[in-house]
Order: C-alpha cells, then sequence, then structure tokens
C-alpha cells in the first residue's frame, strides 16, 4: 500500500482543451485557505468534501485518458503539495506534462520547508502563481484570470502558452451542467443565463 498523502478530489476531468496547451486531463483539489476574493471556485475553498484518492489510481486515470498531461488546480494544490507531487511524478514518469495552478506567489513557494512543495514544484513543467485580483482582470492571456499571475517555465516542456481562453460546458444525463476555463462574472452569468438554477457547477480558475 502506498504511503503517499490521499488526495481530496473535488473533480477530474479526462478530456479538457480550456485547462492550459493542447488536450490536457484536469484535477481540481478541495480546499483552500488563501480563498480571494471574485474566486471562480469558492465551493472549493472548505476542506470538507472531496473524494479521497491514491496517487496512483490518478496517475492511472491521467494515462489511460490518452491526453497530453494534467493540469492541476483547486482549490489549492500546494495545499496538497505530498500528494500531488507524487501524482505529478508519476505523470512524468509516463512521459506526459504537468501544469499547476497556485494562488500563491513563486518566492513564498521556493522558500517553503515543506518537503511537499519542493517535490510537487520540482515535478511540474508549468507553473501558474499568484493568487487572482478582480482590479486585474486579464483578457489577453490564455487560461489566467488577472494580469499579477505569472507564467513560469520550470522546464521547457510547456514553453507555449499561447492559445484561445475558453469555456467549456458539460451536461450530464441527470442535467446537472459544469462548466470549466476561465470568464468573468458578466460573461459567465450571460452563459448561464435561462439555465435552472442549482444545476450549473463552475470549475474553473
Amino acid at each position: 500500500m502506498s504511503d503517499q498523502p490521499l488526495v481530496r478530489v473535488a473533480r477530474f476531468l479526462e478530456r479538457t482543451t480550456a485547462e492550459g496547451p493542447g488536450e490536457r486531463s484536469a484535477i481540481w483539489v478541495q480546499g483552500c485557505s488563501i480563498r480571494c476574493a471574485g474566486c471562480f471556485n469558492p465551493h472549493l475553498f472548505g476542506t470538507r468534501g472531496g473524494t479521497p484518492t491514491t496517487p496512483e489510481s490518478l496517475v492511472d486515470r491521467v494515462v489511460a485518458a490518452g491526453t497530453s498531461g494534467v493540469t492541476l488546480l483547486g482549490g489549492e494544490p500546494f495545499e496538497q503539495a505530498a500528494g500531488l507531487a507524487a501524482v505529478a511524478a508519476g505523470v512524468r514518469r509516463a512521459g506526459l506534462t504537468v501544469m499547476t495552478f497556485t494562488g500563491y506567489e513563486y518566492a513564498y513557494l521556493r522558500s517553503s520547508a515543506d518537503k511537499g512543495v519542493a517535490a510537487l514544484l520540482s515535478a511540474t513543467d508549468l507553473l501558474v502563481a499568484g493568487p487572482f485580483r478582480q482590479d486585474l482582470i486579464d483578457h489577453e492571456r490564455p487560461w489566467v484570470g488577472s494580469t499579477n499571475q505569472e507564467f513560469l517555465h520550470l522546464t521547457d516542456r510547456l514553453a507555449d502558452v499561447t492559445g484561445p481562453d475558453r469555456i467549456e460546458v458539460t451536461v450530464s444525463a441527470a442535467g446537472d451542467i459544469a462548466v470549466n476555463g476561465w470568464a468573468d462574472s458578466d460573461t459567465l452569468d450571460a452563459l448561464l443565463a435561462g439555465l435552472p438554477a442549482g444545476r450549473a457547477r463552475p470549475s474553473g480558475r
């Protein structure tokens, strides 16, 4: 049995083109103490909820999806750094890429004494770092919400950060609606206008 911490997974999406370069898998984790005002995913702030999942099973799901890699989002990935470091390392061993979003500044993460934080950084190809700021909305770059957020190439494996910003809407057989990608609140309200109340669940940055 693995001695790696379980990951509290809020959502696993096998395939998406809205969460980084190319077609990727995406894992949203439950829990974030940063709690940026205007966050797209306030339902992921609390540590209650999510499905405790082994890193090995998440690696297997990413590899089985046949995408180019995985994007780790939240919630806050670096608050579950040890478990996600095992996921990221396993995905990299399979020849795939890892993109990680964080609300922490890169300098803060680099100065951390937490071995899990260092391990997740070392297993990440492209890091998007910095808190979301409502006063600095970014309408130009893909995947990020505000202009203060940095793209940090920790390897040369995901060098291309150009491309369109996308919103993906998925409707389940039961009629539940899941939204991922990023949009400002006005765009999101317009997109979801007329849908049954309580059926839409955003999952973006």
